[in-house]
Formats: structure tokens, C-alpha cells, sequence
């Protein structure tokens, strides 16, 4: 990852809870035809000092006879991300962007035994279901014939990582004016992802002149109402 500027940099500690709160990303791999990927939920286990990244595949995916146990894998972990137009800052003559959150995960790739498919399964299930309201669905219920067909189709890979990267470009290096300009426009979008951002731009500068944002959509400023 090419980090554009230094106060774009998300600190190691805060890019493996970025990644391991995300729980899916893109899985990259390189073979003599070039590059391979595969889109892949994941966990993020740590073992003694070190990082493992923990992920399957299909057994056909060509990413398996990759992890080798030599091969480098890269993890790749979106967050939200939104399309900033020119005129939206208070100031003239900025460039259009795209602000976003990423990080990327890296290491040697090694292959487990089929024999761990099971323990792997459990534990994405246990962090994935943790996620939802409700109570936790698990292996247990599923009818053990089918669950040994499912689990024996699969192949779960260790990347033991070495290299943490992660970039959270919000505006950080612009005046207050213009980050409150583009951190309002935002928040006026109807892309949920667009008012998330906003809302980590408002938490990096708090204080500052913000337009509110109603549960209704409408915005207030000074206690006047602004119909979007």
C-alpha cells in the first residue's frame, strides 16, 4: 500500500481491529500467469506475538496449491469510501478525490490438514454470528451428513502475518473550512456509507461548525430546519 500521506496512516493496532471488525476482504496471490484473487470472510487469531489470518477456499480455488508455505498472500480490507466533487470544499481550486479506509494484511501462506476444517468453521461462525441480533446458529445444527460433505469441500489457509498497512484518508491535511464543507456534504448524501465517513471526519475535528443531521434526513443549522 502506497500510504499518500503520513496523517492518512492507521496505527498497526487500529488497522487489525479495522480488518478483523470488517470480517471479508479480497485474498491476492501471485502464480506464473499473474495475479490471483479471491473474495473470502476471514478471522484474525493471535498467537503468542505473532498474527494469523485464518481463511478458506474451495478445494478447486487455484489460490490453494499456492500456500505453500513460501508464497506471500496480501489480505486487502475495504471500509466505506465516497466520490468528493471540487466544488464541494469552501476553498478554490481543490482536486476531486475519493476518501476511504483500507488496510492490507501480508505473509507466508501455509495449508492446513482437513483435519482442522471443522475448528476453522466454528470459529468464523462464532465471530460472524456474534454480529447479528439474534441468537448464534452453529454447526451443531446443521445435519451431520450434509456438514461433512460442506466441510471436506474446503481448504483453510494460515497467512502468518508480517506486514500491517492501513490508510484512512479523510481530508486530514485540509483546512477547517473545507472539512467542514466536505464533511456536511457527506452527510447529506443518502449513501449510508457517505454519512459514516462524515461522521469519523466530525470525530477527527469535534467542535467545529457542523451542520446536524436529523433521524428524518432534514439538516439543522442554529436550530433552523433545511429541508434536504
Amino acid at each position: 500500500m502506497h500510504i499518500l500521506r503520513p496523517q492518512f496512516r492507521i496505527e498497526e493496532q487500529h488497522a487489525l481491529a479495522f480488518a478483523a471488525e470488517r470480517g471479508f476482504g479480497v485474498i491476492v496471490a501471485t502464480d506464473a500467469r499473474g495475479p490471483r484473487g479471491s473474495h473470502v470472510p476471514f478471522v484474525i487469531e493471535r498467537r503468542g506475538d505473532g498474527v494469523i489470518v485464518q481463511i478458506h477456499l474451495t478445494a478447486r480455488n487455484p489460490l490453494v496449491e499456492l500456500a505453500d508455505g513460501a508464497r506471500r498472500f496480501l489480505l486487502i480490507v475495504s471500509g466505506d469510501d465516497g466520490y468528493v466533487s471540487n466544488d464541494w470544499y469552501a476553498s478554490r481550486d481543490n482536486v476531486s478525490t475519493w476518501l476511504y479506509e483500507a488496510v492490507h494484511l501480508g505473509g507466508v501462506a501455509h495449508l492446513h490438514d482437513p483435519a482442522d476444517n471443522r475448528g476453522h468453521g466454528d470459529a468464523l461462525l462464532a465471530v460472524s454470528e456474534a454480529r447479528l441480533p439474534k441468537q448464534p446458529w452453529d454447526l451443531t445444527q446443521m445435519e451431520p451428513g450434509k456438514r461433512e460433505t460442506m466441510l471436506s469441500g474446503i481448504r483453510v489457509i494460515d497467512i502468518v502475518v508480517d506486514e500491517i498497512e492501513g490508510q484512512s484518508k479523510l481530508n486530514q491535511h485540509k483546512s477547517d473550512a473545507d472539512h467542514v464543507a466536505v464533511a456536511d456534504q457527506l452527510a447529506r448524501r443518502e449513501e449510508t456509507g457517505h454519512r459514516r465517513l462524515a461522521a469519523k471526519m466530525r470525530a477527527l475535528r469535534p467542535g467545529l461548525g457542523y451542520e446536524a443531521v436529523g433521524r428524518s434526513g432534514e439538516l439543522t443549522l442554529q436550530g433552523l430546519e433545511i429541508q434536504k
